[in-house]
């Protein structure tokens, strides 16, 4: 057997919304993500929020013109990542809560509107004690909507 076979990548892992919702604290109406669609313990995590005209930030961002804000992109990357870093430690770790510490090289590309759907890369970086740090993007239909690079805490409640 070659080295490369030796190791073949973990395949990711779905995780649904009742699941979510008992991994991290955050309900509706500030739960950005809808689903996980791979995510790989201790590596990465793919988040799907389906984007739709019932979000009551549109009701002020902006009247006739809806665009999702940039911030609560960079918050669903931050959801994203607090499922992984669930997924990774375990059931001891569910409810914690996950701080923002930095938000670096936020980027935002093009407005995400409603029927969009996001998918929502992160990558871990690098992870000391409670102290997580990320990549991440946002992208609709392929097209990179969003980026940052994030570092969080993770506190019990």
């Amino acid at each position: 057997m070659n080295e490369a076979n030796a190791n073949p990548p973990a395949a990711g892992e779905t995780i649904e919304i009742l699941r979510i919702m008992d991994m991290i604290p955050h309900r509706y109406p500030f739960l950005l993500i809808d689903r996980v669609v791979e995510a790989v313990r201790d590596v990465s995590a793919v988040g799907i929020k389906n984007v739709t005209m019932g979000e009551p930030f549109f009701q002020g961002h902006f009247p006739g013109r809806p665009i999702m804000p940039g911030v609560l992109i960079v918050e669903a990357m931050a959801q994203t990542a607090g499922i992984l870093v669930v997924h990774t430690l375990g059931p001891e770790s569910e409810g914690k809560l996950v701080y923002f510490m930095t938000i670096d090289e936020a980027r935002f590309r093009r407005p995400v509107t409603p029927g969009d759907q996001l998918r929502i890369h992160v990558a871990k970086e690098r992870s000391r004690g409670n102290v997580w740090k990320f990549v991440g993007e946002a992208k609709v239909d392929g097209v990179r909507v969003a980026e940052a690079t994030f570092s969080a805490m993770i506190v019990d409640r």
